[in-house]
């Protein structure tokens, strides 16, 4: 039977360019620095994100996790959204690797949450924790992959800048935030003292994200890579595809349209709520009103049609590369059988 996934985008396959370029690609000891497919990753990301150097991961959670590491000392907090991703699905890494404590706020990166944001930053008094960083994530994705625009991205480096702080951006997705906004990656990444973003989700490569910032920054994120346990050799194989994927990012557009045409298709269905207006770019939230989300989840998936929890009753829905339109209508109509038949 035909399976429609639509869990995530990091459920992409690497496209058969990627594979013959890892299959031959040039590679070394990237620990002793001399991957030289590793290096040529390295010097496109930091050029694409404006950044002086880069540094190449095997996950974006390890890349946001060296982030808070190299930027903070323990003891000391991040402030973040009440629904990041570091908040969220990292394990708590934040307190268990770096001792720093996270502080989220709801809404951070609405024009309200903003214009808050300063009272949240600590005074500096014996008894309480040092406000060191504040870490943004473009798109937000339980949020429904919804965008900060450039003047919140702005914004919030003025206020980070105004506190002698330091700025991080989770840009798991930021190549999909830059389609929405219509810009370059590298006018939302100027608002930043560093990026993480990720190869293996809507750009379709199978393995790796990237680290980027200061060259000082980057030489003590390596050191901490390796203590991470994160150094890896002849990585270029993995690189290659890296490299592939940020050569042409535009069908990100086209998954940006495959969402909003499932979320048109949803909107007319009764026992939901989906609000097309919201869908920003590949990502989109269904709220069941009638049928259990477990069971709803179990039965579409003996349909074909996989998707995955996002809070109790809301289902979240993530287009990409291995999802045709034509996918996204049948899923909607199996969706609809399925709604109807409760």
């Amino acid at each position: 039977m035909k399976t429609i996934d639509l869990r995530s985008d990091t459920v992409t396959r690497p496209t058969p360019a990627m594979r013959q370029a890892m299959a031959t690609a040039e590679v070394g000891d990237d620990v002793y620095g001399e991957d030289v497919t590793v290096n040529r990753l390295e010097a496109v990301a930091a050029e694409i994100v404006g950044k002086e150097a880069a540094l190449f991961v095997p996950t974006g959670s390890m890349g946001n996790q060296l982030a808070i590491m190299t930027h903070c000392g323990r003891g000391e907090e991040v402030i973040c959204d009440a629904n990041a991703h570091i908040f969220h699905y990292e394990m708590a890494a934040a307190g268990l690797l770096s001792g720093v404590q996270l502080y989220p706020l709801a809404n951070l990166h609405s024009d309200k949450g903003i214009s808050t944001l300063s009272e949240h930053i600590r005074e500096p008094l014996s008894y309480l924790p040092k406000t060191r960083l504040i870490c943004l994530e473009n798109t937000l994705n339980r949020a429904g992959g919804t965008v900060v625009d450039l003047a919140q991205m702005a914004a919030v480096y003025r206020l980070a800048e105004k506190f002698e702080l330091k700025a991080h951006l989770d840009g798991a997705r930021i190549f999909n935030a830059a389609y929405a906004l219509q810009c370059e990656v590298r006018e939302l990444t100027q608002y930043c003292d560093s990026v993480m973003f990720c190869l293996s989700k809507g750009l379709g490569a199978p393995v790796g994200s990237v680290l980027a910032g200061s060259a000082e920054f980057i030489i003590q994120a390596r050191r901490y890579r390796k203590l991470l346990g994160g150094g890896m050799r002849q990585a270029g194989v993995l690189a290659a595809a890296g490299l592939v994927a940020l050569a042409d990012t535009s069908h990100l557009l086209v998954d940006h349209e495959k969402a909003r045409r499932l979320a048109s298709i949803l909107a007319q269905l009764p026992g939901v709520k989906v609000n097309p207006a919201a869908v920003e770019t590949n990502i989109l939230l269904m709220e069941l009103t009638e049928m259990p989300l477990e069971l709803f989840l179990a039965e579409l998936k003996l349909k074909g049609v996989l998707a995955g929890p996002m809070g109790p009753q809301t289902v979240r829905f993530v287009t990409h590369g291995d999802v045709s339109m034509e996918d996204v209508e049948e899923a909607g109509e199996m969706i609809g059988e399925l709604l109807a038949s409760h």
